[in-house]
């Protein structure tokens, strides 16, 4: 008995504990009239042990007209986990239409996710016209959400067939949708915002004999975005449609379509209609494709019509349009010539910034570019030949920008081998109050003639890291061959780089990058020319300042020279200064995988040294050039995704002589002093001895200065014009004193002039008579500086000791000796040297 009354007591405690797990909430009870023709379904969205319980526990509950229902649910928070369908139907074709604001009905519901669903059947001789209250709606794309997640959907039903209007947000400018034939509106309401009207009502009946008007109030300075019904679907077949705009008188409204498509037309045609108030051919009928009305004051209607299309292969036609309403401009009435009539292959672009890439937002004002009052875009295309007068409606003229491109072509090197091109922007868009943002150049050729780019006043600097441009604007610079596209690099003025050549294709493209590029670019002096065929991909003619670093750069950077191209510097170096080349690392960095790669460096002075060093050996150490020289980068085919990538840099410094040479002089100096006075001291002992000195003077000698270099070309053995030689009675009788004791013998030589090339300042010569043909040295760093005075004649003086007679006439003889062999070096090599 006593274990009974135990078992008892303990049951009742298991199910007072049961009874605290499962708490009870408030209940809920709805009841429909039979009349409302209404049905409610609260059914699980998301998977849960929450459940709906009356007298028994279930997951969906449907209440049918008629039906009075009481029930609650098993969990504390039901709203995350069902929702609920309330769907109303209604008759506007065998009873009386229920005009009016529609309700939220019934009372009393569960706060949950809601759907509320009228389903309104009409005949299609009768639309149906839904007004909205005074927040109206806005359209969204398939997949947009709107921000406090109300949304209407609204779908046209003709017979059997539903036709999707659109989705809609609360707060826009839509205030009527008038439909043929019935309606079915969604409104999705969530849980947590308890509203107690619908927001619309239905406010008559009419025939509108096309498929939907769209109603839109615009009030103020807004932009909307419409799109057609079915969107992205297409657009019913051979449909009709229609969007009002109602404009204060103070606005104006411009129409832009961003997304369109055309379907497969059979028969008739795809287009836009335009009824503008006060337009002299209402309707104005418009393509998809074509800029659409702008700057419109008042309201308008457009339409949109479809055709019948093809039963195989359809198509799709849809629009996504935009449109902007604001106040007429300050700059509406100020046109602005554009006269392109003597351009050539040119087009200029005057676009928004960031257009079309970026859609302005809607509290944005829109900046227009108009080529007439009514032809206005965020885009206007211009073409050469021309003369246009635009005007602008916009308020910031800083949001509009300039991008052109002009053409140049070279079929034949004979017909434009000798013109220069100027590649300077025209006047007609550097007069305009907007920014220049780009201007290209297309430079085209055949595949036998080249592209020449000069700067002759400002040169070009090279941009890199090391020395960036820092100037308002920049040339970027891409050459384009049938085999690789080559990115010679980015340049502004103020440099050093005085010639660009380059093969095949160019595009030369202008950059700017502030406003201060028209007072800048005014000395503009960028040229181009086509000439011949060059060896090399690109040559480089560098000039560098004397008073700064120029650093240089392979093409391409950082990505690397293609395979197999080859990239030449010419580095300019004056007379009297010496050039420090310095490549800013000691290895190329790639490994071939065929094919070898070179750096060629050689002086351009006759028998200069060529240094070359391939892809696996240390790069040159910083030298020193004392005359213009070439640095040459030839590529190879790298392993992996190595990349070639050199970069060198040149400075000037003032030509320094060398101890050595000072030394030598100097003591060549003292040679030449000894030998004078030795000279001097026997011609004073021999004159008390010997007879008067004997003049010899050709008449027939040209005393006309040479107007340059070589202008005498005959050697001394065949031109007797610059003989002029003072003989002493002993030397003119040598041959006499030989003949009496034999002791002295003529000493004959001959001088050749120095024929190197002219440096600043003329070196000291050797003695005449000790001149050796001077080697190299083998210091490439250490040259001879080379003589001023140049002349091709060869000049012979000959010594002879007294007591020999000849003719006097036989002074001016001709000598049948070699002239380019000195006679001193007869001797030496038959012995006879004193």
């Amino acid at each position: 008995m006593a274990a009974g009354r135990a078992l008892a007591a303990l049951l009742a405690m298991l199910l007072a504990a049961s009874a605290q797990l499962i708490p009870r909430e408030a209940s809920f009870t709805i009841s429909l009239h039979k009349a409302d023709n209404t049905t409610v379904t609260i059914k699980l969205g998301l998977q849960s042990n929450c459940r709906i319980r009356m007298k028994y526990i279930m997951s969906e509950l449907k209440i049918k007209p008629g039906d009075n229902v009481t029930f609650d649910f098993t969990c504390g928070t039901p709203e995350k986990y069902f929702i609920t369908e309330i769907q109303k139907n209604i008759d506007c074709v065998s009873g009386p239409c229920p005009f009016g604001d529609v309700h939220l009905y019934p009372p009393g519901l569960p706060r949950l996710n809601s759907t509320y669903i009228w389903d309104v059947k009409a005949s299609t001789k009768a639309g149906l016209e839904l007004k909205f209250s005074t927040s109206w709606l806005r359209q969204i794309e398939p997949g947009e959400t709107c921000p406090d997640a109300v949304s209407y959907n609204i779908n046209s039903s003709i017979d059997n067939a539903t036709v999707n209007i659109g989705t809609f947000c609360r707060n826009g400018s839509v205030s009527r949708i008038k439909l043929l034939g019935g309606v079915v509106l969604s409104l999705h309401l969530p849980w947590h915002l308890p509203l107690t009207t619908s927001g619309f009502n239905i406010a008559s009946r009419a025939s509108i004999k096309r498929l939907c008007i769209i109603e839109s109030i615009l009030k103020r300075e807004s932009s909307i975005t419409l799109m057609s019904p079915n969107y992205p679907l297409g657009f019913p077949e051979d449909e009709l449609m229609t969007w009002q705009f109602v404009i204060p008188p103070n606005l104006r409204a411009s129409v832009f379509f961003h997304n369109y498509s055309l379907s497969n037309c059979e028969r008739k045609e795809e287009r836009v209609e335009y009824y503008i108030p006060g337009s002299p051919s209402n309707p104005e009928v418009f393509k998809l494709s074509d800029s659409q009305p702008a700057n419109i004051a008042g309201t308008f209607n457009m339409s949109l019509q479809g055709c019948d299309q093809d039963a195989q292969n359809p198509g799709i036609l849809r629009l996504l349009f935009q449109v902007v309403v604001q106040h007429p401009q300050v700059d509406e009435n100020v046109t602005h010539l554009v006269d392109l009539s003597k351009e050539k292959n040119m087009t200029v672009t005057i676009h928004v910034e960031g257009w079309p890439n970026r859609t302005p937002l809607m509290s944005e004002p829109i900046c227009l570019i108009c080529k007439d009052p009514r032809t206005c875009d965020r885009a206007l295309t211009l073409t050469s030949g021309a003369v246009y007068r635009i005007s602008f409606l916009c308020k910031d003229l800083s949001q509009l920008r300039i991008t052109a491109e002009k053409g140049i072509g070279c079929m034949d090197i004979r017909w434009c081998q000798k013109k220069i091109y100027s590649l300077s922007v025209p006047k007609a868009i550097t007069r305009l109050p907007i920014r220049l943002h780009k201007f290209n150049w297309k430079l085209l050729a055949t595949d036998m003639i080249n592209v020449e780019i000069t700067s002759p006043s400002l040169k070009l600097q090279q941009h890199v890291p090391e020395q960036r441009c820092n100037t308002s604007y920049s040339y970027s610079i891409v050459s384009a061959t049938p085999e690789t596209e080559l990115n010679v690099g980015v340049f502004c003025p103020g440099g050093s780089i005085e010639k660009i050549q380059m093969r095949n294709n160019i595009t030369i493209s202008l950059k700017t990058f502030g406003k201060g590029f028209i007072n800048e670019s005014i000395p503009q002096d960028l040229k181009m020319s086509f000439v011949p065929h060059i060896k090399d991909e690109c040559i480089f003619t560098v000039s560098p300042n004397p008073k700064a670093k120029v650093y240089l750069q392979t093409p391409n950077s950082p990505y690397g020279l293609p395979p197999y191209v080859s990239i030449s510097w010419f580095i300019t170096v004056p007379g009297k200064q010496t050039a420090r080349l310095k490549f800013s690392k000691d290895r190329m960095g790639i490994a071939c995988e065929t094919g070898r790669a070179f750096v060629n460096i050689k002086e351009e002075t006759p028998g200069a040294e060529e240094i070359v060093r391939r892809e696996d050996e240390l790069l040159p150490q910083p030298r020193n050039m004392l005359h213009s020289f070439w640095v040459n980068v030839s590529n190879c085919r790298p392993v992996d995704k190595e990349q070639l990538t050199l970069q060198f840099w040149v400075t000037l410094a003032d030509k320094q002589l060398d101890l050595g040479i000072i030394l030598a002089v100097v003591a060549g100096a003292g040679v030449l002093t000894v030998i004078g006075l030795t000279v001097c001291c026997v011609k004073k002992k021999k004159k008390k001895t010997q007879n008067p000195m004997v003049g010899v003077y050709n008449d027939n000698v040209n005393t006309q200065m040479p107007g340059r270099k070589g202008s005498f070309r005959k050697g001394r053995q065949n031109n007797e014009s610059h003989v002029y030689a003072v003989i002493d009675d002993a030397v003119v009788y040598g041959h006499l004193l030989k003949e009496s004791n034999g002791s002295v013998s003529p000493e004959v030589d001959v001088y050749r002039p120095f024929d190197g090339p002219i440096g600043s300042m003329p070196p000291s010569p050797p003695p005449f008579s000790f001149r050796k043909d001077i080697k190299r040295s083998s210091n490439p760093q250490e040259e001879p500086l080379p003589l001023m005075d140049i002349d091709q004649d060869n000049y012979t003086f000959a010594h002879q000791k007294s007591g020999q007679s000849e003719d006097n006439g036989d002074a001016n003889k001709k000598d049948k000796r070699d002239p380019s062999v000195p006679l001193l070096e007869n001797k030496e090599r038959d012995g006879l040297v004193e």
